[in-house]
């Protein structure tokens, strides 16, 4: 039975190869069947990596009829009757930026003769793309005497590259208008259209020409369209699934179980009720079977690093973000738009039921949120005599020993590589935005030191409910539990007090009942200082415990 387990289709994007070369392929055909039947032009709109290619892919291979593939699929009947059409195949991530705007013209004008050359069409090569794709439509339809289909992927991708360079997106943005206003004005010759990009921008036109333009990205009845539901997994990754628990010591039930908390979680639809697994990161899981954060590194992470190191964002300022349902259908331009909207559409963000009328934002699952938070901390250390690296290793060397003043310390060496003035708008209008019942400046510390334990790995909490409130801060690591409260000593507030002030409440609250043998500690940030200058920790003396000034040597 082994030999004769599919493969896992890692890497794998067309559709012909998944079923020629013994993949598996989740049967997703049902919703390309139907959207042939009810329309001609669609948008969908995904992160990377999310399986719009395959769709794509998919779509090519049904209209240049190649029955023999859907052998066994949903789309088999379909096929019987089937009228073929010649299919125009766009992929623009292959067009390259790195030339500035004229490599970006000719890469596009080479995607185009290709194109063009793959049908047996002629078309002069002496003109702009634009003018080519024109050139493709009306030639492909008359040499074969029928309208033809077009497929564009990513059509996006070379804009979205350029998010952090308005000048630059401005050029791009012309110049694929200039390309894609050719599917309206050679709308007769056209059959079906689909699209796919990350975003959906205004400035272009394409989407308010075209007539007809169906856009399905948010439609409850296309929400899985891309990605894996959980009940796709079991059902097509049966043999994965039981291999991987056995090899990492789980139960298949309890492998599901972690899985749904680290790649389940991306919503595509306007009541936010679904819930999918991103599918590379779980494919690249069952492949390694080992939890890892396998998707932000597939997607150029230095473009997101730079978008926030150049805007100041932190990562707790995202959390239950409240949204209208206008804005989860049109965020706008990807270069113009909001943080909030930039994040949603690159799939860093993903929608949740709102606590009012609203919808809300946050971020899908595990792996995306500690991906961020790694990235945010790197970005803190990025050119500073403390190495991100070094410093997570500090880190979790202190808390696999229990060491109270060398996480203190770690975390000194985080706060002095930040410039907090370039901070302080952002963390206001965070903490208004999310109701957060907490001073500004506290809530800004709290969630540095959040995104910094996250992008170290560490398993890390906020507000966790007793009977009598909410602690700051519980993070697990290596057996331990560690409990900390934090407090903002403002000028003319005494940091020790503010450090007792912060263990009382531990105690007095209850925080760590819930967590037996619970390392607890107070911390003072002197915001005159920006550094944590007094702790406080368990002792067997008079009062429970003790306060320590932290450039005091240890006994």
């Amino acid at each position: 039975m082994e030999n004769n387990r599919l493969n896992l289709p890692v890497g794998v994007q067309r559709f012909e190869q998944i079923r020629k070369g013994g993949y598996i392929y989740v049967d997703k055909t049902k919703y390309l069947v139907e959207m042939i039947r009810k329309g001609k032009i669609y948008f969908l709109a995904r992160p990377r990596r999310f399986g719009k290619s395959v769709i794509a892919s998919t779509f090519e291979a049904i209209f240049a009829g190649e029955k023999e593939l859907f052998k066994g699929l949903y789309a088999e009947k379909f096929m019987m009757d089937f009228e073929p059409s010649p299919v125009i195949s766009l992929d623009i991530s292959a067009v390259v930026t790195n030339d500035g705007i004229s490599g970006i013209k000719e890469s596009l004008r080479e995607i185009t003769i290709e194109a063009a050359e793959s049908l047996g069409v002629d078309v002069p090569k002496d003109l702009s793309a634009g003018n080519i794709f024109r050139k493709l439509i009306i030639n492909a339809a008359k040499k074969n005497n029928k309208q033809v289909v077009i497929l564009i992927d990513e059509y996006d991708s070379p804009y979205v590259e350029f998010v952090n360079d308005s000048t630059m997106a401005n050029k791009v943005r012309a110049e694929l208008r200039s390309f894609y206003k050719q599917l309206k004005a050679n709308e007769k010759h056209i059959r079906f259209i689909f699209i796919t990009g990350i975003s959906k921008f205004a400035k272009v036109g394409v989407f308010s020409s075209l007539n007809n333009l169906k856009d399905i990205s948010l439609m409850p009845e296309y929400s899985e369209i891309c990605g894996l539901t959980e009940e796709e997994i079991i059902k097509y990754f049966p043999d994965y699934l039981a291999e991987t628990a056995q090899k990492i010591n789980l139960s298949t039930e309890g492998l599901i179980e972690k899985m749904r908390s680290y790649y389940n979680g991306f919503s595509f639809d306007y009541d936010a009720l679904t819930r999918l697994y991103n599918p590379f990161s779980t494919l690249e899981f069952f492949d390694n079977k080992r939890f890892l954060n396998y998707w932000i590194d597939t997607g150029k992470p230095k473009i997101i690093a730079d978008y926030l190191k150049h805007r100041n964002l932190t990562v707790e300022q995202f959390r239950n973000y409240p949204i209208s349902e206008d804005f989860a259908k049109s965020p706008g331009d990807v270069d113009e738009t909001p943080p909030e909207g930039f994040l949603y559409q690159a799939g860093y963000l993903t929608l949740r039921p709102g606590t009012t009328d609203y919808l809300s934002l946050d971020y899908p699952n595990t792996e995306v949120l500690n991906s961020m938070s790694e990235l945010v901390a790197q970005n803190f250390l990025q050119d500073k005599d403390e190495d991100y690296t070094y410093c997570r290793g500090d880190l979790l060397k202190a808390l696999m020993n229990a060491n109270y003043k060398m996480v203190v310390t770690v975390f000194n060496r985080l706060l002095a590589s930040i410039v907090y003035d370039d901070f302080r708008k952002i963390a206001q209008k965070s903490v208004s935005d999310n109701d957060y019942d907490m001073d500004p400046r506290e809530w800004h510390y709290r969630s540095i030191l959040f995104a910094f334990l996250r992008g170290c790995g560490v398993v890390v909490f906020a507000e966790m409910h007793t009977n009598l409130g909410r602690s700051d801060i519980v993070l697990l690591h290596k057996g331990h539990i560690w409990v900390i409260e934090l407090k903002v000593a403002y000028e003319g507030y005494d940091p020790i007090k503010k450090a007792e002030d912060a263990y009382k409440q531990i105690v007095e609250k209850n925080y760590a009942k819930p967590y037996p043998n619970a390392l607890c500690m107070g911390l003072a940030i002197d915001d005159t200082k920006r550094m944590i200058t007094h702790y406080t920790l368990p002792s067997s003396k008079e009062k429970g415990f003790e306060t320590k000034n932290i450039n005091q040597k240890t006994e």
